[in-house]
């Protein structure tokens, strides 16, 4: 039940004693105060790699050639390995643990895309049926996405980023369903996007269906690289493995040749990071809960002053008939109010910080490498808050319990 009377007093003690009060619950507002910016710090670090990280599909592996450094079967070092469309059909049909397999092609030399009067260099990538299947992080702002029949037709279609129809449009003019020239040939915009890899310069690149690619532009039939992605129940790191080994059983590399091809495991990078920021975590916790424990000590030793310095007002409501539970609720009570003040104005200060920063990065549009969206988990910051002032009371039962203790007589005459 509510008693005014007794809150009213504890407010009363609380003023008198104002400086004492707010050194005491200074101590708990920067406790959880840093505990917020820490983990909205941590948690900004987080989403800033993960984001970085995400560009590709986290179960993702991708695979490049370069030069052979070993002799093998009579073959000299230093032969440059190309892969075939063959590989990467016999990978698709034999390779147990590939969900999606997906080539990578692009011109190469000094080239402008023309549309119209306009034209300028971009980089055009020729992309396999599962190519967006495996690279996700792409945002459609009108049209759609390069498809399955767009390849089994070897169409002539293409997507391009936002960066280049800003450039080769006039402003507000819809790129899609428009033809652009790419080195004599002309091509169909399907699909318009943005992507924020390398700070947005994947949004200056055209994506042509891959089987278009090879037929107009490299007669070869080489592929440069090749993307795969790791079925559920299936070890991302033995599926590299399993990969290269027959990479290089089909181009006649040595088995100890590891300069020949290299790869690129985003699952096994992915799941070492996640294990970081979880140690980055737990570390941040016990930065946050070593600087809350001493703010709880703090006030556990100003309640025992307060105790001491109201021996004799203590002796006086004995005296009059005061039960020890009220003398002990009164000082448990004070101290619950200081906690839990204080707590909740260093969790609206640090929710309010964090939120700041994000306005500032907002509107200075600033792009952090590393540092996006600092926030905390409101839930897990009440929860501490609850555990705060939970702590509170535990840290006033000690000075509760020594002030119920205290005989009359002797608070009296101490209290003199």
């Amino acid at each position: 039940m509510f008693d005014r009377d007794k809150w009213q007093e504890i407010l009363i003690t609380i003023r008198q004693n104002k400086w004492r009060t707010l050194a005491t619950a200074f101590g708990v507002f920067w406790g959880i105060l840093m505990l917020v910016l820490l983990l909205g710090a941590g948690q900004g670090m987080q989403n800033g790699v993960v984001s970085s990280m995400i560009l590709d599909a986290t179960n993702s592996i991708w695979f490049f050639t370069s030069r052979t450094s070993l002799p093998y079967k009579g073959l000299p070092p230093g032969r440059m390995i190309e892969f075939t469309e063959e590989d990467l059909q016999y990978i698709e049909n034999n390779v147990k643990g590939v969900e999606y397999i997906a080539p990578e092609n692009w011109l190469m030399g000094n080239f402008n895309i023309v549309r119209g009067a306009k034209s300028s260099p971009f980089m055009v990538l020729g992309a396999g049926k599962d190519y967006f299947k495996i690279k996700i992080y792409q945002e459609y702002l009108a049209g759609r996405k390069l498809n399955f029949n767009d390849n089994l037709e070897a169409r002539k279609v293409c997507v391009v980023g936002d960066r280049v129809a800003d450039v080769l449009f006039e402003p507000g003019e819809s790129p899609i369903g428009k033809e652009i020239l790419i080195k004599g040939s002309v091509f169909t915009i399907v699909g318009l996007f943005h992507d924020e890899g390398w700070g947005g310069q994947f949004s200056e690149r055209i994506y042509i269906p891959f089987s278009t690619f090879q037929r107009t532009y490299n007669p070869e039939r080489s592929v440069r690289l090749f993307a795969v992605t790791t079925q559920g129940g299936y070890s991302g790191k033995d599926l590299e493995n399993r990969i290269l080994t027959i990479l290089k059983q089909r181009h006649i590399v040595h088995p100890d040749d590891n300069q020949a091809f290299w790869s690129h495991n985003q699952e096994e990078n992915f799941r070492s990071v996640m294990n970081l920021f979880k140690g980055i975590k737990t570390f941040v916790w016990l930065v946050g809960l070593g600087t809350l424990i001493a703010g709880i000590v703090g006030v556990s030793n100003i309640m025992m002053i307060v105790v001491k310095d109201r021996t004799r007002e203590i002796g006086i409501r004995k005296a009059v008939g005061a039960s020890p539970w009220s003398i002990v609720s009164m000082i448990i009570q004070e101290s619950i109010l200081i906690t839990g003040v204080a707590g909740y104005l260093g969790i609206v200060a640090g929710v309010g910080l964090l939120y700041g920063l994000n306005r500032i990065m907002a509107l200075a549009n600033a792009d952090i490498e590393y540092f996006n969206n600092p926030s905390v988990n409101l839930q897990v910051i009440f929860a501490a808050l609850v555990v705060l002032i939970v702590s509170g009371a535990l840290a006033g039962l000690i000075p509760a319990r020594r002030a119920a203790l205290i005989p009359p007589v002797e608070a009296l005459r101490d209290g003199v």
